[in-house]
């Protein structure tokens, strides 16, 4: 018979009774129903902070390449390096995970990426202001008329036209949900500040003579990390306040909760931390290793989210770059589309994957079978991106002839019409003229005077304009390349289409995903997570924005210039090869995805037969674990382990 339990007992320490009758010490059921709340809630909020992040840094590597003019491969190489940390821990966090103090590891890594983003903002205040790339005028005796055109030799100085003014698995699904919701704010705020001036609250916004959609704009990029370092800073705090693990819930039956109605102070002691030795907890590693990759489904799982990652973060990485270049849009307007459309979409796509799987109880074999589908369905649909093409900007003596001349020599930025300007071949601050060709500099058009100032300046007088049908003295040319209109009409029909792909591709994400746990062992779940994110990231996370980034730099056709000289970032791209280089890769690696998920299909259909062997082995390692698992941990569990019926009618 059952030992009551008095208030006054419950009162200086909650008691359990064990499946024998006797009086087990632990912490109360609304003990543990709040901390495991503010679990989830941390753990929910942690998500959201490092998606808020990651997605940030994506949205701004283009503001980063020009603020300090690097070239895009120089950027996949600082991108890259985010996976280096995650090299070093991710495996031993994976597998010490249930040996450690788990909340406290978390807020540990919360504070290394808080510390992380305010680090990183300091290069924009050690090296003072942003100088962006323009030529020096000369000015007339009556001010208000400047020559590009001089038959001196203009210096290539720097120039700012600025000036200073004053200073469980329900559980699971909707912890890691709630960090989906991180990558779309993070591209808002990432719109947001590409849309400011670097050195906002420094300089006369007036003053400048550039717009957002000029190569050399430089956005606000370290306005948002100071942001980011204090969302991860706050999530941070509620893990070191909490517990190293909950009390089991009355699970197996094994712990029966005293239905004594509990209403004052529920107070205790958590239970001890065990000591970890660390020769007992790697001895079975490699052991756990070998048996992983022994299971040809997961090799070939990890060999599949090998080659995704390398074309998802490459595709995301230089997405706004593409945009930018192949359809003249600005890339704050392109961070804000991809973050109030393409991620939303993506979350819908993966939220319905997951319906479709509770809804229809899909066996693996047809969760292998949907996603394999889905996913050639978006490949074929992804091929459809090359015909989005766009003609290549029409830069004089770059990729245009100038006037009067049939064809364009290679690298002949000089002609008769500009052969007395003395104009610097390094030099890029372009001009559209009247004929609809974009110059590289006001000098190289020829233009001899100019009216108005900032970003209302016009040039006079353009010698090299007035072959097209105007006459003489009568061409002109304004600051800013030229719009190419068939681009910018081009451009909804691509972002339709990615739409269209990017929710059928995580239609498909959320059963791929689902594939690996029905896989492996239940004893090898968390293991197999730590190896197939590490494969992921180390050897698709890293390299990809570094090849990539390399290709496209083989597709500039003018760079910049530093202002202690060098080349700085790209200005102009042939769009047409950079189009074939940067959609040629992700079809490329994306063809390789759908070859391993035919074999992956196929595998699956061969092992996982239903009532077969296969799956009845797995039921019953599933059963015989938990309840080895029930037995030698009778008291304490994982913060946010899944609760019995039982123990949730008792909390309410």
């Amino acid at each position: 018979m059952d030992r009551p339990i008095t208030t006054g007992q419950l009162k200086d320490k909650s008691l359990f009774q064990d499946s024998d009758g006797t009086a087990v010490p632990a912490k109360s059921m609304c003990y543990s129903c709040s901390k495991l709340k503010i679990f989830l809630g941390a753990l929910a909020f942690s998500f959201f902070a490092k998606g808020f992040s990651g997605s940030y840094m994506k949205s701004m590597s283009s503001q980063i390449e020009r603020r300090f003019e690097i070239s895009s491969s120089i950027v996949g190489i600082i991108d890259g390096s985010f996976e280096i940390g995650n090299l070093m821990v991710m495996v031993l966090v994976s597998y010490l995970g249930p040996r450690v103090h788990r909340p406290k590891v978390i807020a540990v890594g919360c504070l290394i990426m808080s510390l992380g983003a305010f680090l990183s903002v300091m290069p924009q205040f050690l090296m003072g202001r942003y100088n962006y790339e323009r030529i020096t005028v000369t000015v007339d005796n009556t001010s208000t008329s400047v020559s590009a055109c001089s038959p001196a030799a203009s210096e290539a100085h720097p120039f700012t036209d600025a000036t200073e003014t004053p200073s469980a698995m329900k559980t699971f699904g909707l912890v890691r949900s709630s960090g989906m919701f991180g990558p779309t704010l993070g591209f808002l705020l990432g719109s947001f500040c590409a849309s400011v001036w670097v050195d906002i609250g420094l300089v006369d916004i007036d003053a400048i003579s550039i717009n957002p959609k000029d190569t050399r704009w430089v956005g606000a990029w370290w306005l948002g990390l100071l942001i980011c370092g204090a969302v991860n800073f706050i999530a941070s705090l509620p893990f070191w306040f909490l517990p190293y693990s909950l009390p089991k819930e009355g699970e197996n039956g094994n712990l029966k909760i005293s239905h004594l109605p509990v209403q004052d102070d529920c107070k205790v002691d958590p239970p001890a931390q065990p000591q970890l030795k660390f020769s007992e907890a790697v001895k079975d590693f490699f052991p756990a290793l070998k048996k992983l990759f022994g299971n040809p489904v997961f090799l070939v799982y990890i060999f599949l989210t090998i080659l995704q990652y390398n074309s998802l973060v490459g595709l995301i990485t230089y997405e706004t770059k593409f945009m930018e270049q192949q359809f003249n849009v600005s890339v704050a307007r392109a961070i804000f589309l991809i973050g109030v459309i393409l991620l939303p979409i993506t979350i819908l796509g993966m939220f319905l994957g997951g319906f479709l799987i509770k809804k229809f109880k899909l066996h693996i074999t047809e969760m292998a079978k949907f996603a394999c589908i889905t996913f050639i369905v978006a490949y074929f649909l992804n091929l459809l991106y090359f015909t989005c093409s766009c003609e290549v900007l029409q830069v004089a003596g770059l990729t245009a002839p100038y006037s009067g001349l049939k064809h364009l020599s290679k690298n002949s930025f000089m002609a008769s019409c500009n052969a007395d300007c003395s104009c610097k071949l390094d030099q890029w601050d372009p001009v559209c003229g009247d004929n609809g060709i974009t110059y590289m500099t006001a000098c190289f058009a020829g233009c001899k005077s100019s009216t108005g100032t900032g970003k209302n300046m016009v040039f006079r007088n353009c010698s090299c304009v007035e072959g097209h049908g105007h006459g003489l003295g009568n061409s002109s040319a304004v600051l800013g390349q030229c719009q190419r209109e068939s681009c910018t009409k081009a451009f909804p029909y691509f972002l339709a289409l990615q739409t269209t792909c990017a929710f059928i591709l995580a239609l498909g994400g959320t059963p791929t995903y689902m594939i690996m746990f029905r896989s492996v062992s239940p004893d090898l779940k968390s293991f197999a997570v730590g190896i197939e994110t590490l494969g992921g990231r180390v050897l698709g996370g890293l390299p990809a924005p570094i090849y990539f980034g390399a290709l496209i730099d083989e597709t500039c056709l003018k760079w910049g210039t530093k202002n202690c000289g060098g080349s700085g970032s790209c200005r102009v791209y042939d769009t047409k090869a950079f189009r074939n280089v940067y959609l040629g890769l992700i079809a490329g690696l994306r063809a390789g995805c759908c070859l391993l998920y035919i074999v992956l299909s196929v595998l699956i259909m061969k092992r996982f037969k239903p009532d077969g062997k296969e799956m009845t082995d797995i039921k019953n390692t599933k059963s015989s674990i938990s309840k080895e698992s029930a037995t030698a941990n009778k008291n304490e569990i994982l913060p946010g382990a899944r609760t019995s019926e039982e123990s949730e009618e008792t909390c309410m």
